[in-house]
């Protein structure tokens, strides 16, 4: 199943992995999940991956092992769509990919993708995405 992943779901995997998120970080290591990402979204991930708060998390070189993975595992889409309407405009690359890729959105910031700004696609938190979806 292809999937997009908030920032926030992706940093809360790597440092909680007993939570869901860890849960959807083993299932994408896997190879039960893919990722859909573009360029947009992978900068955001290596930009905030990249911060010195996670040093005591990760090393930099794990940082550029996920990296490296994420980038070389996932699937790339090219995005036609715009959700520029959100609230949070940093957002929209998730939801624009999710519609690209035609995959669920996964995020800790349910707030920030009103139902009906959705376009049609499915938002979960990691815990609604875990048991409705993989159960």
């Amino acid at each position: 199943m292809i999937v997009v992943l908030d920032t926030n779901i992706l940093v809360s995997g790597l440092i909680q992995p007993e939570h869901p998120p860890g849960r959807l970080i083993d299932l994408l290591r896997a190879g039960e999940l893919k990722l859909a990402i573009d360029d947009r979204i992978l900068d955001e991930y290596s930009e905030v991956l990249a911060r010195d708060y996670f040093r005591k998390y990760f090393t930099v070189s794990e940082k550029d092992l996920i990296l490296d993975f994420i980038a070389n595992d996932s699937i790339r889409v090219l995005c036609t769509q715009s959700a520029r309407e959100l609230p949070d405009q940093d957002d929209a690359c998730f939801l624009e990919v999710a519609m690209a890729a035609n995959a669920p959105l996964i995020t800790g910031n349910l707030k920030h993708f009103p139902e009906n700004l959705l376009h049609g696609m499915r938002v979960y938190s990691a815990a609604e995405f875990m048991k409705s979806v993989m159960d």
